[in-house]
């Protein structure tokens, strides 16, 4: 019997090569570990500590550079203490820096305080915030570490520039304001300390400039839109190592355009990661909730960041709802159909009467009708918080801006499709009380969605950089030797 016996070092001898082989057998060239970091900074699941590693796909061989930083390491976040195995790199300051803020921001639901509040300083309350203390930990992180940088190859007019006026004015001004201007706070003075990468290229510049002659239907195939973009990729990733250590996780784009949400249809594989930026946030065209982000549209006439205020009190606003617009989309043209010119209270108009103001009109309408025209997005949502006009939503499949952080549903309305042609049995009924509370959060709201140049906290400019900051949070680059 005792030669039958075994010691208890032998039993432990699997356990310790378990142990071995996780500690030491390699992770892959590229990873990505995404962290359990809510997008959304709600308080209900930010304390989950799972972490996993996820193996992306390399991209084409043409877009790989032989000597790629493959020197980084893990770094382990749990919800409040950082593990730093190593650091070695560039890359691994980055990562402990993200893993610091990530803990500072769950500290702060956690205490349910506002840990860094200083007198004279905004500081979100209240129900319009998902979670105020995350969002306001989240912002001071961001102003702290964020660093943004923009590619310097290409020439005017298709990159380093962009429309400043006009519908698309949104993609010219981000390009000046982090570009350009050269002014940003967040604006990387070199490579290795920034934590994503700007593509400033201009959506709108492209078709303006390479569109040109427009012969036939077949002069507005993609190609060309796509060929450009993939090009532009190409430059980057042969000359620097960062696209190819993430596989284009921590590089984005801007724009506004409504070709802009395509130029990844030609070649997924290489833009599996990417970032997109987009006002056409549409989530049945492949607007991914978790990788891109849904920004505001937004109209700018010359020599203005925004339109007057002509907003009156709630007692002065004597139009129940107000539209005016062009029949674009499906969704417009069922609007006009059943409320064209034919009701007093819901003021739908294709085109204004003349000598009427549509800033003026929206500034007495105590709603103000969002329809989505050809694609999702609208200027019009910006144009309605500017005037203190509550917001009715009216769409298929749209993310809204800044989702992640603001709770639509204490400043605007959503009216499905189908309920057209109930919109003002619906808004009637909404009580005296409820409304007043939109109302004023529109007010409380529209600090969000005011453009100031140069960009200053919880601006759009501010709000646009936090949604792609959360996203950044939300994954970490590690390699194991």
């Amino acid at each position: 019997m005792e030669a039958t016996r075994c010691p208890a070092v032998f039993l432990l001898l699997p356990l310790f090569f378990l142990i071995l082989l996780i500690f030491f057998t390699p992770f892959g060239r590229n990873n990505l570990s995404h962290l359990d970091f809510p997008l959304s900074l709600s308080s209900s699941n930010i304390n989950d500590n799972i972490t996993t590693q996820v193996q992306i796909q390399q991209p084409p061989d043409e877009f790989l550079l032989p000597n790629s930083e493959d020197n980084r390491t893990m770094i382990d976040h749990k919800a409040t203490t950082i593990s730093i195995k190593k650091i070695t790199t560039s890359l691994d300051i980055v990562e402990q820096g993200l893993a610091e803020a990530r803990a500072s921001i769950r500290e702060a639901i956690r205490l349910r305080n506002y840990t860094s509040w200083k007198t004279g300083n905004f500081v979100p309350k209240g129900s319009l915030y998902r979670n105020p203390y995350a969002f306001h930990q989240s912002h001071i992180e961001m102003m702290k570490r964020f660093k943004v940088w923009i590619y310097e190859e290409g020439e005017e007019p298709l990159v380093h520039g962009g429309p400043l006026n006009d519908i698309y004015s949104i993609e010219g001004q981000f390009i000046d304001e982090m570009d350009t201007s050269n002014k940003s706070p967040f604006k990387a003075r070199h490579p290795d300390e920034a934590h994503v990468f700007y593509l400033p290229f201009s959506v709108v510049r492209m078709v303006q400039y390479v569109y040109k002659p427009i012969m036939s239907k077949n002069d507005y195939n993609r190609d060309r839109l796509h060929r450009l973009v993939e090009d532009y990729v190409g430059v980057v990733a042969h000359k620097y190592p960062y696209w190819n250590r993430s596989n284009g996780a921590d590089h984005f784009f801007l724009s506004c355009h409504d070709w802009a949400p395509g130029i990844s249809v030609a070649n997924p594989q290489l833009f599996k990661n990417f970032t997109r930026l987009l006002c056409n946030a549409n989530t049945s065209e492949g607007f991914q909730l978790k990788r891109d982000v849904s920004i505001p549209g937004l109209y700018l006439i010359p020599g203005h960041l925004g339109p007057p205020n002509l907003g009156q009190s709630p007692i002065n606003r004597t139009i129940l709802a107000f539209f005016a617009g062009g029949a674009h989309g499906d969704i417009r043209k069922l609007l006009l159909d059943h409320w064209k010119d034919k009701d007093n209270e819901v003021q739908v108009h294709e085109y204004l009467p003349k000598g009427r103001n549509y800033t003026k009109l929206m500034g007495l309408s105590k709603f103000c009708l969002c329809p989505s025209g050809f694609e999702v997005g609208s200027p019009r949502i910006v144009e309605s918080i500017h005037a203190g006009c509550v917001p009715v939503i009216i769409s298929y499949n749209y993310s809204l801006p800044f989702n992640d952080v603001l709770n639509w549903n204490k400043f605007s309305l959503e009216i499905p499709v189908a309920k057209i042609p109930e919109i003002k049995i619906i808004l009637q009924s909404v009580s005296k009380s409820k409304y007043l509370k939109l109302h004023m959060n529109v007010l409380r709201v529209r600090r969000h969605f005011i453009v100031n140049r140069p960009a200053k906290p919880f601006d759009m400019m501010h709000m646009i950089l936090h949604s792609l900051w959360l996203r950044r949070l939300n994954f970490g680059l590690s390699t194991s030797e």
